[in-house]
């Protein structure tokens, strides 16, 4: 059996315009393979929310700096914003459900506090504090029951001491190089649990003991969740619909062939010739070719290609390749530039849908999914990828279609209540269309928490009125 990582679920607390919620991405009703989950709500409600909170685990996973920006994410009335991640991994050796919490703090740029700092010195920064990884498992040697690894909330490298000296031993030089790798990782906005520093230590301890069978367990743990990080979980927010209103691909995917494959994003300008390293050139070939064999049956008759217009010298000196890429249909050769803004979106994720369709240890979330896409269309890839695919995706969306193709125990439901910001519907019948009883609800209110502010047509009109009365210089 390989190796899975699924997202179980989600507590965010006093991140953005969220006190607090909760959102649990099994479908209870239900044995699919596949995992999805659908927010639904009124704007300015706690959707985006969601994927920036997957956006941030994406950067704690990976050991990367958390941008700038974040630090506004963290509520105006609140000294930190806390978002706790729970893991389902299941592995040759057992099953692990590991808990991964972290704390996001707004520090004042000016005060010295944070060596992250811009060149002006001014503004704030995110620093990610309070990291706590905790989990239980169940394998050949029997349940362990869930307890703490890793406690970074104290003075010390971390505890529980008990934890610390199965991972690192007695080191005292290596505890105090810990420490400043601590204080710097908080510095620099990054996740300390996931620094290449630590994971370095414990890997040579690893070396050092091998037939240490808890230390495997604790590395196996920690090995595996960066890898889903750097690997397997994409997230997909509204900048990538910028960059198309730009006529910017950005071409996200997995890609898997043989015994090699390929991840990442690429952003190719459609506007002029792309100019990629050359190795990249045969890979962007291999994903375009893979995608055409879905591309054609979900738009009849389209399909994409690569036209290489030469060589050039790029800007750090390494040989590339001028590259263009074209939309055919009807025996007709154009631009892709020249396509409508859904085509993109479609080309842009494509990929990333046909990987959630074969492979299930992968997480792609996205935000307003229905971009650009007709609905119809949206539907019934969400159907396919519901009722047939192996994987796991997060998306927002306006679009109410997939409320009546994909099971209700996908869909979940924003709230008006910051401190209760996500429920699923209760007493929805079997015979129930929900996006029926979702309209019902926005009117009569039937469940315990409102999920919609309501809005009163004449006083809307009474402002539109009135704006249009004044005079604007």
């Amino acid at each position: 059996m390989d190796s899975v990582v699924r997202l179980s679920g989600i507590l965010i607390q006093d991140f953005k315009n969220v006190r607090e919620g909760y959102l649990d991405f099994s479908n209870r009703r239900k044995g699919y393979r596949t995992s999805i989950l659908g927010l639904y709500g009124q704007n300015g409600s706690g959707k985006t929310a969601l994927i920036d909170a997957l956006q941030l685990l994406k950067y704690l996973l990976c050991g990367k700096p958390v941008p700038q920006g974040m630090a506004d994410f963290v509520h105006v009335d609140a000294e930190y914003a806390t978002i706790k991640y729970i893991f389902d991994i299941s592995l040759p050796t057992g099953r692990y459900e590991a808990f991964y919490e972290a704390r996001l703090k707004k520090i004042d740029g000016t005060d010295g506090q944070n060596t992250g700092l811009d060149e002006a010195g001014e503004g704030f920064q995110p620093a990610v504090v309070g990291e706590v990884l905790s989990y239980s498992f169940e394998g050949e040697e029997g349940k362990i029951r869930k307890s703490p690894l890793i406690d970074t909330r104290t003075e010390k490298v971390f505890l529980p001491t008990s934890k610390y000296e199965s991972l690192l031993g007695k080191d005292s030089k290596q505890e105090m190089e810990l420490l400043v790798a601590k204080k710097m990782a908080a510095g620099t906005s990054r996740s300390f649990l996931f620094s290449r520093e630590l994971l370095n230590a414990v890997r040579r301890q690893r070396k050092i003991r091998e037939e240490d069978a808890e230390l495997v367990r604790h590395l196996t743990l920690l090995e595996r969740l960066v890898l889903y990080g750097n690997y397997e979980l994409f997230v997909i927010n509204t900048s990538n619909t910028g960059m198309i209103s730009m006529n910017v691909l950005p071409l996200s995917f997995k890609y898997t062939g043989g015994n090699s494959g390929a991840v990442g994003q690429l952003a190719l300008s459609l506007e002029s010739p792309a100019v990629v390293p050359v190795q990249a050139v045969e890979i962007v070939e291999k994903i375009i070719r893979n995608m055409n064999i879905v591309l054609e049956q979900i738009v009849p008759g389209l399909t994409i290609s690569v036209k290489e217009m030469g060589a050039q010298i790029m800007g750090n000196g390494e040989a590339g390749r001028q590259i263009q890429l074209m939309s055919r249909k009807n025996s007709r050769e154009i631009p892709l530039k020249y396509e409508s803004e859904g085509i993109k979106k479609i080309i842009s994720i494509l990929q990333l849908f046909i990987a959630i369709y074969n492979q299930p240890s992968i997480t792609v979330a996205i935000d307003e999914l229905d971009a650009g896409i007709f609905e119809y269309l949206l539907g019934e890839m969400l159907r396919v990828l519901s009722e047939k695919g192996k994987g796991q995706l997060v998306f927002t969306s306006h679009n109410l279609r997939p409320l009546e193709t994909i099971d209700r125990g996908f869909i979940a439901f924003t709230t008006t209540n910051p401190s209760k910001r996500y429920i699923r519907m209760v007493n929805v019948k079997d015979n129930n269309n929900l996006r029926d009883f979702y309209f019902r609800d926005i009117v009569l209110g039937e469940q315990d928490e409102e999920i919609y502010e309501p809005t009163n047509n004449a006083e809307i009109a009474m402002a539109f009125r009135e704006a249009g009365e004044i005079d604007v210089p």
